[in-house]
């Protein structure tokens, strides 16, 4: 597995997936601060476009940084560039899931004129302060009242929403971040488990790492374009609040897709595919 090293002596890792045709694409996992391989081979896009797939410092084959601090978001922005300039690129394709695309926003604000293409996959909206609250994942959670785990699930997402939750009730709720709570979607969650640094995680999002106010007027700015691509069913990243923040973009384009939740290439491959090369191309 290649690795660079960043200036505070950590080493990071990165997978390169595939030799599809162009530029390659640099992904940024999610989690936050979760293991790139829960990403698997996105639905086949490396078929079409060569991947870069990073990890992030502290997860997976990266190393432990000696500042627990370089986990904030804001900090890991260094380690991106890093990654652009390591690859030889004046731009970079960058394809950003959930959490981190609060990254990729944080990245855009600093350098822009690296952006060649940006795609925002279930995307996180801290860095840009725009809030889930609890009724916006009720009104789509309310899209699977027919599924026969709703009932559980919902009675855990109401202990969750009310500050009472148990550590079950975090399990009992996954059904509604995927579009079918089938065999494979069983054991993606369960690797979540050994896939995560929660230590880094509670750091990724701490005080500084966002400033919602200059991100805003940073992207509002960016002459780019963006693919702000939402899961119908996603609890997670609810589709009307992402609507929202793809009006942040002057050059977005907001996309849902049909029957997909928090990790739409698993639920519909062909069509995460589709839309994110048609994109990208």
């Amino acid at each position: 597995m290649p690795t660079l090293t960043a200036p505070d002596g950590t080493e990071l890792a990165y997978r390169v997936l595939g030799e599809g045709a162009g530029a390659p694409v640099v992904c940024l996992p999610g989690g936050p601060m979760r293991d790139s391989v829960y990403l698997g081979d996105l639905g086949g896009l490396p078929d079409r476009r060569r991947l870069i797939v990073a990890d992030q410092r502290g997860a997976g084959l990266s190393a432990t940084p000696e500042d627990p601090a370089s986990y904030r978001c804001d900090r890991l922005v260094g380690d991106v560039e890093l990654l652009r300039v390591h690859l030889g690129l004046d731009r970079m394709d960058l394809l950003a899931h959930s959490a981190a695309a609060n990254l990729a926003v944080r990245y855009a604000e600093q350098y822009p004129h690296r952006i060649g293409r940006l795609a925002l996959i279930t995307p996180g909206t801290d860095a840009v302060g725009l809030t889930v609250t609890g009724q916006d994942r009720r009104e789509v959670g309310l899209l699977r009242k027919d599924e026969p785990w709703f009932a559980a699930a919902s009675a855990a997402f109401d202990a969750i929403d009310a500050g009472e939750a148990k550590a079950e009730d975090w399990v009992t709720i996954a059904p509604f971040l995927y579009g079918r709570w089938d065999e494979a979607a069983q054991a993606h969650r369960a690797a979540e488990e050994v896939q995560w640094n929660a230590a880094a995680a509670e750091v990724f999002g701490s005080e500084g790492a966002f400033a919602p106010d200059a991100t805003r007027a940073s992207i509002a700015a960016l002459d780019a374009p963006v693919l702000v691509l939402a899961g119908e069913f996603d609890l997670a990243s609810p589709p009307q609040v992402l609507a929202r923040f793809a009006e942040l973009f002057p050059r977005a384009e907001f996309v849902v897709q049909p029957g997909a939740g928090h990790y739409p290439w698993l639920d519909d491959a062909d069509r995460f595919v589709s839309t994110t090369t048609r994109f990208l191309d």
